[in-house]
């Protein structure tokens, strides 16, 4: 017969096992994401696998039993939420609109009981320090605060000052603690072997970089264990934007030089020509 205290160990490490698998396979989400009733089922099955863990006297089936049951509910519930608008309004609740045209909607705020103090907190929260900067904003039913500010507001991006940018993509973790990650570096079509003469470059032994990143432009940036140690900045787009733009002076200035006339010209064409390859690859060197 198994002592008690060897049985309780083992349905605690049961019961972990099985409740990171349950919420892995039906919430999908983070803690702070949760409604209510999501919220609400996870406690109850805590509650169980807790319960069933070192109560001996309860069968470990009826444990199970329970914990199935639990979870083909929830399992229904989902379910029905992906298929039903109304449903998971109902269940989940829906946002309400707090602030309009930057006036505080007092009706709405009173029927989800929420104060006038924990709007203003969570506006801070946002950045958002005045009512009155605020065109929209939505109280959403786990509790969060989304705000759109009014265009005068809104901080500028290079869109709304019609600066063209390069597109960027994730960049790719090469160097995590101290390691080598070879698949990362084989998707982006790097080795081992690139990666070394980039750290060479910068001075840096592989053993002392806690965390390396190749950005979509294929620039490494990396951070070291001794935090005191000074990286130098990549310099290879701005050594690049220098060369391109004093290519072009120089074109200038032999068109300027000469008293060929078609040798000028040439020479102004191909001024030209590289003030068009410096505003069409620009943004990629910023």
């Amino acid at each position: 017969m198994i002592p008690g205290w060897v049985e309780v160990i083992l349905r605690s490490i049961g019961a972990v096992v099985i409740l990171i698998i349950s919420t892995r396979l039906f919430l999908m989400k983070s803690i702070a994401q949760f409604s209510f009733f999501e919220a609400t089922l996870l406690l109850i099955i805590g509650v169980i696998l807790a319960i069933g863990s070192f109560v001996i006297s309860i069968p470990v089936g009826y444990s199970i039993i329970a914990l199935i049951t639990w979870l083909a509910v929830i399992g229904i519930v989902n379910y029905l939420s992906m298929k039903s608008v109304s449903f998971r309004n109902f269940l989940h609740g829906k946002g309400i609109p707090v602030i309009e045209d930057g006036k505080v909607l007092e009706d709405n705020m009173k029927k989800q009981r929420y104060t006038t103090d924990e709007l203003l907190k969570q506006l801070r929260t946002k950045n958002v320090f005045k009512v009155a900067d605020v065109e929209y904003a939505v109280l959403e039913s786990n509790g969060a605060i989304n705000v759109l500010l009014k265009k005068e507001n809104q901080p500028l991006t290079p869109k709304d000052m019609l600066i063209p940018v390069a597109p960027e993509k994730e960049p790719q973790t090469v160097v995590m603690d101290g390691k080598v990650m070879d698949e990362a570096l084989a998707t982006i079509g790097f080795n081992r072997q690139w990666l070394e003469q980039e750290l060479n470059t910068l001075g840096v032994a592989i053993e002392n970089v806690f965390l390396g990143q190749v950005d979509s432009y294929g620039e490494l940036t990396v951070d070291l264990f001794d935090d005191k140690l000074k990286i130098p900045e990549p310099k290879q787009k701005p050594m690049l934007l220098a060369s391109i733009k004093k290519t072009q002076a120089d074109l200038e200035i032999f068109a300027l030089q000469t008293e060929n006339e078609q040798v000028k010209n040439i020479f102004a064409n191909c001024a030209n020509e590289m003030d068009e390859v410096l505003k069409k690859i620009q943004k990629y060197l910023h």
